[in-house]
């Protein structure tokens, strides 16, 4: 019989506690690995007890020796079959982000590893480049990002979402884009290029119109003044320009729906979509616990709606209903939404056309 490994320090209700700038105060164990160590304990780091906040812990950053960057999937609920992540794992530290478990593939965990144990694909560029110049490659769009955001903090400084982007220009495919940062307004002389040939639409997530809950539910994020200045700028370069109200959370922010559609279509939003939250694996009693620390009063009837929205679960990754929920909450905000979508002018989503796609060819000089 196997033996069974248990954490080599145990997890205390002290090791949990809010730490600025994070989404995640502590990092559950990842399921696939059979030893635990968390660093953020008290009885692994010198922490005063007389302190009110832990520690900050800084972001790391790892180079991603992968050796092709095109994501593809046969999901009939994403809306889309090809997509490019610049980064794994996301400093944005959004608490409730169901992309949090793929870090326990790489030996992380899914809390505060996620938003401070960054890869890094320094190499995307090119190897985007070599797939979009080989014939196997049939144009169509391409998403960035289908797992974490790609402008994320230090996307300011790397810049391998903007030589993507120039990348896709080259070639004229289209990309469809998906934001909680206003950093994406740098691009739009690139995104500009590409909408004039009806290949670029850029979709702003905003979750709250609140700064004070955006700043622990999301904290590093932009604010949602910032996500809406971006909206305008976007739209003044003339790139297509919507919101996605994403995750809409049950008993939290499902109220503010009506508000932040109307607050976008304002700003210049031509189209909208929405998703509710989902908490796969980790993601699960990261929420609780931070609904315990933010929203005591709340957590019951967050939760409540949660599993009401999920079969009595707080997860139900069927295929059909995962992004929207099933039941009397799911029809709500379903109408809700729609009703607050005609209100606001919203339109539905441009189709973007791949028929300016080129393939570049290198003329080669007189001696070759």
């Amino acid at each position: 019989m196997a033996k069974k490994f248990r954490p080599i320090v145990e997890e205390t209700p002290q090791s949990r506690e809010f730490i600025r700038g994070r989404g995640a105060s502590w990092s559950p164990a990842n399921r696939f690995e059979k030893l635990h160590i968390d660093l953020n304990d008290h009885d692994v780091v010198d922490v005063d007890p007389k302190n009110e906040e832990r520690p900050g812990r800084g972001t790391q950053y790892f180079r991603d020796g992968t050796k092709s960057v095109i994501t593809r999937n046969n999901s009939p609920d994403v809306g889309f079959e090809t997509s490019l992540n610049p980064y794994r794992g996301c400093e944005h530290g959004c608490i409730y982000c169901y992309a949090r478990p793929t870090h326990e593939y790489l030996g992380f965990s899914a809390g505060l590893d996620f938003e401070s144990r960054i890869m890094v694909k320094t190499n995307a560029p090119e190897l985007l480049r070599a797939e979009l110049e080989s014939p196997r490659w049939q144009p169509q769009t391409l998403v960035l990002s289908g797992v974490t955001d790609p402008y994320q903090p230090i996307e300011r400084k790397l810049c391998i979402t903007r030589s993507c982007l120039e990348v896709l220009a080259l070639f004229r495919n289209p990309v469809a884009i998906i934001t909680k940062n206003r950093l994406v307004t740098r691009d739009v002389d690139v995104l500009g290029e590409l909408a004039a040939h009806n290949a670029a639409a850029i979709n702003i997530s905003v979750t709250s119109l609140d700064s004070n809950l955006q700043r622990v539910l999301e904290p590093r994020t932009s604010s949602p003044q910032a996500r809406l200045d971006a909206i305008r700028q976007l739209r003044s370069a003339g790139i297509p320009t919507g919101v996605m109200v994403a995750p809409i959370i049950p008993g939290l922010t499902d109220h503010e729906v009506p508000k932040i559609l109307d607050a976008c279509a304002k700003a210049g939003a031509q189209f909208a979509g929405y998703t509710i939250i989902r908490l796969p694996w980790a993601v699960a009693p990261l929420f609780e616990h931070w609904l315990e620390e933010h929203f005591p009063d709340r957590k019951e009837k967050v939760l409540g709606r949660i599993r009401h929205l999920r079969g009595r679960r707080l997860n139900n990754s069927q295929w059909h209903t995962r992004m929207t929920g099933v039941g009397v909450f799911a029809e709500q905000i379903a109408s809700m939404f729609a009703i607050s979508s005609r209100r606001s002018g919203m339109r539905l989503r441009p189709k973007l056309s791949c028929a300016s796609f080129i393939r570049p060819t290198t003329q080669l000089g007189l001696f070759g």
